[in-house]
């Protein structure tokens, strides 16, 4: 099978096939459940009596067949090809592309799926269902997003219901729950049922069906799968399965005054002459409440009334019984907006307005433009007055950002300058309010939308601009499950589907994108000077080698960086420390025979956890106690080596014990707010010393950071990895960005015990350019990107030698068209992972059109013939296009 994130296998086709019999058989099955659920049944019947007619009516079979319509229909599940259902002649005026349907798939299961056309050309070799219901009075989806869809799945080697499960909000994506209904036949009868089941039964034989919660609550046990198949057995009920709607509309109480009341001089006597208030002076109180919170906030909320006012329920029921106030239900938004305006407070510097002039110039040229600036050159203010040009025109914009942690940040920059007419999207948002969003920018209703890569997919009616800031950024690729897409590249790509420009933002640019401007493909504007003409951090190496150590471990505060903490944190500044491990310690071993604790279902050492006191697998997450005993001499030392972001916090608040220490990593803000109240203490200065990981290195301003120390450089360079010293660079320039935004130069102390490495010297004099003149021949020499296009493929299998012989097979079948672009199959660094073991391939393609589709092809046809053998249909095949 093809992994597209577990949702089905080949069975399950197989089974789909199986289950579409004779249209006579399909016509008494449809007969039966359209008396269940009420639907129509005209056109069912209308093709049961052509069925039954005799051969001389063939030709009006024909031509009813003919008549026909068929949709082409996306549901979310990685099947082989979209299928296609019919449309029945009551829903062919409504049923729209982008509509959701209800439909059956196999012999009962339901799904809400996606129209993406509608046909009259009836498909070969396959009878038809019926297309169940229609879910949405207009379509939830426009053209180019569909167009987006089968792009995505097409480039990326990957389904379109792949697509549609990543992108749609999961409360669009309805499936069928079980339902249980009393079978009429069975009488009530139930002395042959045992305690569960006669309980069960009463409830059925009351209430006619039951949902599985309910089942459950009438047991009081979430077992009720026996209970249930006993039941069936026993012919007491069957399951129906029934699309079960997830989202609903949140509803707020509000308070309104009587419309008698409305009127001022009726008011006037309510306050000073009516006695019903006289006697009751909490009612009154509360009354005076209301009428301020009107005049001030406008709508009045039933708790924030109470809420400002003291009161309880029974004193505003009270006016209400007197009908001087009304409640009434309405239906609110779950994410509050500010009120829409356009306010631009501040001018460009004049490297800024030459930017800004040079990219509006290119933009016209080209469809894709590269903003190549310094850290702290004001690439933001540029995108603003970019935003402002097109939010004035009526248009949409899409700003993306490679991680959830940078929109807390900039929202609250954007927000001053769009108030309501920008919003926030990301998968950190509740089910519910991602529909909400989702519709608002459907409507048009919000101009801007910044957000993760999972913004792409928004239904954007009029988009004329995408900003990708940080493009350079991993971070953009998603990883599990399919699509496995670049959300960079996808946005280019749908951004034409409109006609609109993009925009590029970076200090470090990816490879790519740097070759495709500096060859035309892409327009290029440079900055290369900061803001207020502020000089670039001063960069200094500490060598390690020159530092007297107690053991062999590495050092993880050298004397001259404690020395400059010191002197930062004395000046009234702050200061950032990096390190790209996570945890206290990356692995412990023993101190007698070496052996190290590794994880039960990866082969990985494990990282100890201070905080929770436990062994951490950073691949599958499994959790152990910590190791005291080693399990090959039964010996009880250990040592820990190397030193995660634990250790360091815990290091800087003994040796400063007198600064305020904060650690910025995936273990330190899970919530839904902790990042945003993190960076909030930190911009405050509530925070002196911050240390993290990768977190604290992306696209994030800080006005008073003097000092930024790399603790270990020597970790960043020594990857298997053909973008590592690429890498490398953009992480050490953009963590050292961060020093000396405002208020003077900073400073940026690396720690490394190979000063002299050709990557610390660009680093050094911040030379991008150099660095990337060096690594594009070397590039160029051995066939990677920019000059090939990657396809990594990976087996996967829980026995070793089935991998193994899976791929070489797989490699085998393509080396005689694709052998040059060829590197593998080999087993990688990490060989096994939540238990499968794995193989990998890689091919580098030359960038001709024609090549690498057909290639994509070659590739799908030999996973299928490889699935035909029986002892390699379950070893999961994952095709990765453009691998970072």
């Amino acid at each position: 099978m093809i992994d597209g994130g577990g949702l089905f296998k080949v069975h399950d086709y197989h089974r789909y096939i199986g289950s579409c019999n004779s249209i006579s058989q399909e016509t008494s099955v449809i007969d039966h459940r359209t008396s269940v659920i009420g639907h129509r049944t005209s056109i069912i019947g209308h093709r049961a009596s052509i069925i039954h007619h005799r051969p001389s009516t063939i030709d009006s079979l024909s031509l009813a067949l003919h008549l026909m319509k068929y949709a082409e229909i996306i549901i979310p599940l990685h099947l082989p090809r979209n299928y296609t259902w019919e449309v029945p002649p009551h829903m062919e005026a409504q049923l729209l592309p982008g509509c959701r349907v209800e439909v059956n798939l196999g012999k009962s299961k339901k799904y809400a799926g996606v129209v993406k056309n509608i046909t009259e050309e009836r498909p070969e070799w396959i009878d038809t269902k019926p297309i169940l219901n229609i879910l949405d009075v207009e379509p939830v989806l426009h053209t180019e997003q569909l167009k987006l869809w089968e792009w995505m799945a097409s480039y990326y080697m990957c389904s379109e219901g792949d697509v549609m499960a990543a992108a749609l909000p999961a409360h669009f994506k309805l499936s069928s729950e079980s339902i249980i209904v009393f079978n009429e036949e069975f009488g009530d009868n139930f002395s042959e049922l045992d305690h569960d089941e006669y309980l069960v039964a009463e409830a059925l034989l009351l209430k006619k069906e039951l949902r599985l919660n309910e089942v459950q609550q009438i047991l009081d046990s979430a077992h009720v799968y026996p209970v249930i198949n006993k039941l069936i057995h026993k012919k007491v009920c069957y399951v129906w399965e029934a699309l079960k709607q997830t989202y609903s509309p949140r509803r707020e109480t509000f308070v309104v005054l009587d419309e008698h009341y409305r009127n001022e001089e009726n008011l006037e006597k309510l306050l000073n002459e009516d006695t019903r208030l006289r006697r009751a002076e909490k009612q009154m109180e509360l009354l005076l409440a209301f009428l301020h919170l009107s005049k001030t906030e406008g709508d009045v909320s039933k708790s924030s009334l109470l809420k400002k006012s003291g009161a309880s329920d029974a004193q505003l029921k009270g006016l209400a019984d007197k009908r001087i106030l009304q409640l009434e239900k309405r239906s609110v938004d779950r994410v509050r907006y500010l009120a829409p305006q356009l306010h631009i407070d501040f001018e460009l510097s004049p490297a800024q307005q030459k930017a800004l002039d040079e990219l509006q110039t290119k933009m016209q040229e080209k469809a894709v433009c590269l903003l190549h600036g310094v850290t702290s050159s004001g690439k933001t203010q540029i995108y603003i007055k970019l935003i402002a040009e097109e939010v004035k025109k009526g248009k949409q914009v899409l700003f993306l950002l490679p991680e959830i942690a940078l929109t807390s940040q900039i929202i609250r920059r954007l927000q001053k300058h769009f108030g309501g007419h920008i919003g926030i999207y990301h998968s950190r948002f509740t089910h519910n309010e991602r529909v909400e969003i989702w519709n608002k920018v459907k409507s048009g209703e919000l101009k801007v939308v910044l957000g993760a890569r999972s913004a792409l997919f928004l239904p954007f009616q009029d988009l004329s601009l995408v900003i990708c800031d940080e493009e350079h950024d991993s971070s953009y690729k998603q990883q599990e499950p399919a699509p496995r897409y670049n959300g960079r590249d996808a946005a280019i790509f749908y951004a034409s589907m409109f006609g609109a420009k993009t925009v590029l933002g970076s200090a470090t640019p990816s490879f790519e994108s740097y070759q495709n401007a500096v060859t035309g493909k892409y327009g290029l504007v440079e900055i290369n000077e900061r803001y207020g003409e502020i000089e670039l951090p001063a960069i200094e190496m500490v060598d390690t080698r020159k530092i007297d150590r107690k053991d062999n471990n590495k050092i993880i505060l050298t004397p001259s960086l404690i020395t400059a903490i010191n002197d930062t944190i004395a000046a009234g500044k702050q200061v950032i420390l990096f390190q790209n491990r996570r945890g206290y310690s990356p692995y412990q071993i023993c101190m007698v025979c070496g052996w190290i604790p590794q994880c039960r279902y990866c082969d990985v050492s494990l990282t100890y956890h201070k905080l929770s006191n436990q062994l951490h697998c950073h691949y599958c997450g499994s959790t152990y106690p910590p190791v005291h005993t080693c399990a090959a001499c039964g010996n009880h030392q250990f040592t820990q080596r190397n030193f995660g972001t634990e250790k360091i916090e815990e290091l800087l608040q003994e040796t400063f014990p007198n600064a305020n220490v904060a650690r910025m990593d995936v273990d330190s803000v899970r919530g839904k707010m902790a990042h945003d109240n993190l960076i909030q203490q930190f911009e405050q200065q509530r925070i002196d010393i911050l240390v993290g990981t990768q977190m604290v290195v992306k696209g994030l301003d800080f006005d008073h950071v003097g000092l930024v120390g790399i603790l270990d450089a020597d970790g960043l360079l020594h990857f298997a990895d053909f973008r590592v010293h690429e890498r490398a660079f953009q992480l050490m320039e953009q963590v050292s960005g961060r020093a000396g935004r405002k208020g003077g130069q900073g400073r940026v102390m690396i720690q490394t015990s190979q000063p002299a490495h050709p990557v610390l010297q660009y680093v050094k004099q911040h030379s991008y350019v150099n660095l990337f003149n060096e690594e594009i021949p070397k590039r160029k020499q051995f066939g990677y990107p920019p000059f090939t296009r990657t396809i990594h493929l990976s087996f996967r299998h829980r026995f070793r030698e089935i991998a193994h012989q899976a791929a070489q097979q797989f490699a085998n079948g393509l080396k005689n068209k694709y052998g040059p672009y060829m590197v593998g199959p080999a087993e990688p660094a990490v060989g096994r992972i939540r238990n499968l073991y794995l193989m990998e391939l890689l091919l580098k393609l030359p960038r001709d059109q024609k090549l690498v589709p057909q290639c994509k092809k070659d590739i799908q046809d030999q996973i299928a013939i490889l699935h035909q053998e029986k002892r390699f249909r379950s070893v999961v095949i994952i095709p990765d296009v453009d691998v970072v």
